[in-house]
């Protein structure tokens, strides 16, 4: 048996540090699906592969090894690249590599190989819809353009990455158009996900509502220490 909580949103929303911290509380497993299309993306970029070559992008989707340890660390190829998936020249290639067909389809048996016969939380674009449509706990995390943009330029800054705040906004507006109009697997909240705007809020009353909303399904099987 396994149990899954489903987190989507838009790019910035907050999705990568609430679902480390609820998972660290409720002792769910926290898998990043977006650090597996950015290991893609950087791999094409090490590879010089342009966005239109499939030859060469179904090349690196069999070689490809991606592997997220308990610790939050991202290897790609064996490679630790945690902090390089996260710089620009991923961040601008990434949503397109996204919405690759064979890109997707390799990724998707990834993702769900991941969680299989765990208790995971897992975050994305497309979790609730695609992914795992038959998640325990849908969320649809969101904010407003603007704070996601503010977030994006403080959490580059603590990890020393230069961007200015309207390349960033630029970027997230950019992005929110491509993936909700991409014709494979669109970001959109699912019919049976609860929404969730952190516009106002802090880290702290995200975590709280969201273990919150986990808890009031009352369907799990195993205790979760909110205190933890």
């Amino acid at each position: 048996m396994s149990f899954i909580v489903a987190i989507d949103g838009p790019a910035g929303a907050g999705k990568g540090t609430i679902t480390k911290l609820v998972g660290e509380k409720l002792g769910l497993i926290n898998i990043d699906t977006g650090a597996t299309f950015r290991c893609v993306a950087l791999n094409m970029i090490k590879e010089n592969v342009d966005i239109t070559d499939e030859a060469k992008i179904k090349e690196i989707l069999k070689k490809i090894n991606i592997e997220i340890r308990p610790n939050g660390e991202i290897f790609l190829n064996n490679e630790k690249v945690t902090k390089r998936i996260r710089e620009n020249d991923v961040n601008n290639l990434v949503s397109p590599v996204s919405t690759i067909r064979i890109v997707r389809e390799k990724l998707l048996d990834i993702q769900r190989k991941m969680a299989e016969g765990k208790n995971v939380i897992m975050e994305g674009r497309d979790i609730g819809t695609t992914v795992f449509p038959n998640a325990d706990v849908k969320i649809y995390l969101d904010a407003t353009p603007e704070e996601r943009a503010r977030r994006r330029v403080l959490q580059n800054e603590e990890k020393g990455i230069v961007s200015s705040y309207e390349e960033v906004l630029e970027n997230i507006k950019d992005r929110d158009k491509r993936d909700s109009t991409r014709e494979i697997a669109p970001l959109k909240k699912a019919d049976d996900a609860i929404y969730v705007d952190s516009t106002n809020l802090n880290i702290e009353q995200v975590v709280e509502k969201i273990i919150g909303i986990i808890n009031d399904k009352n369907i799990v099987n195993f205790e979760f220490d909110s205190n933890n």
